[in-house]
């Protein structure tokens, strides 16, 4: 038989890498039957002349696209880096993290990578490279800002200030800025514009998908989430159903106190800001605009607010009010048809 001819297992452990897969065979009993290697052009191949079983593999670059390539003949599991670790023995290569995860994937209380759909890969390339680029303006901008305090001028901070004083601080004879400094500030001034139009242009696009998709649409009745934070919601959660409860999804985005307790004593620290960074990051930005002008008299979550800023500060309120509203989209993403409604019901008499 080809050394490389499926052998019966119970799991499988890939070893992902940009050419060479390794991939590692288990029984029902744990222990290794088969240690192999592929080129990404032969795996899949393996793969469907192996007997249908489970497949796992760490969360990275690669792994949605042989997840879903994999499910028409397995149980295919995603587990995060972290979670396999512990697993390795000893010395490191690729075929011992092949193992550590053959083994993560078949604890029970192990938790999972949801595998994302086609759509949601795609949207989620969309944020990312809106990111990307108001970061590189941020950077732009700074670095104007940095060229002409080298020459003792200042401009003020944000965006729009900044569009306003570049060219006037330009076009001002008067300040010591030499010839060759002004025409490198028009140069990023341009560039800045170019960003500009590449940032408003993906904006539109995330726009149009959030007005398109149902889900979206009812996630932005929720104060403080709009069609950026309802699609990235979209991208990373799906429909939530991998969250037992809504609690999960909130600790999951790190809104929830980190805990280091010991001796029967429970000491709760600041939030853990673990999970997707990206989407916190607009939850709480939605949150901190919520906690500043959201008409309160009107909304159900107005006293509850109110009461919180009484004996909290504010930033507490703020992330507060960030995972009740993870909280709130779990809920309106996991019943169909549901909404936020932001008058409590008028009770009968």
């Amino acid at each position: 038989m080809h050394r490389n001819a499926p052998r019966a297992s119970s799991v499988y452990g890939v070893d992902l890498g940009k050419n060479l897969f390794h991939v590692v065979g288990l029984d029902e009993r744990g222990a290794v039957v088969q240690r192999v290697k592929f080129r990404r052009e032969t795996v899949l191949t393996f793969f469907t002349r192996a007997s249908p079983s489970l497949v796992g593999m760490e969360a990275c670059p690669g792994s949605q696209w042989l997840a879903q390539s994999s499910r028409r003949w397995a149980t295919v599991r995603i587990v995060p880096a972290q979670f396999v670790k512990p697993f390795v023995k000893s010395q490191k290569n690729d075929t011992i993290d092949a193992e550590a995860i053959a083994e993560a994937v078949t604890r029970p209380t192990m938790r999972f990578t949801q595998v994302r759909t086609t759509e949601q890969i795609d949207l989620q390339a969309l944020h990312r490279i809106r990111d990307q680029l108001v970061s590189s303006r941020t950077r732009l901008i700074n670095q104007a800002r940095a060229f002409c305090l080298e020459y003792g001028v200042t401009i003020r901070q944000g965006t729009g200030v900044f569009r306003s004083d570049l060219p006037r601080v330009i076009a001002d004879d008067t300040n010591d800025m030499s010839a060759a400094m002004r025409v490198m500030l028009s140069e990023i001034f341009e560039d800045v514009a170019r960003v500009d139009q590449r940032i408003n242009s993906v904006t539109r696009q995330i726009e149009a998908l959030a007005d398109r998709e149902d889900k979206a649409r009812r996630l932005m009745t929720i104060p403080g989430i709009g069609p950026l934070a309802a699609t990235a919601i979209l991208a990373a959660v799906g429909d939530g159903r991998q969250f037992r409860r809504a609690r999960d999804m909130a600790a999951w985005l790190g809104l929830v106190p980190r805990e280091h307790s010991t001796g029967g004593k429970t000491t709760l620290l600041g939030i853990s800001k673990r999970g997707n960074r990206y989407v916190r990051k607009l939850l709480v930005h939605g949150a901190r605009s919520c906690v500043t002008h959201l008409n309160r008299s009107r909304d159900r979550i107005g006293s509850w607010l109110d009461a919180l800023q009484n004996r909290m500060h504010v930033n507490k309120v703020t992330v507060a009010l960030a995972a009740k509203i993870a909280r709130i989209a779990w809920a309106v993403l996991t019943r169909p048809g549901a909404t936020y409604e932001r008058q409590d019901p008028v009770v009968a008499l």
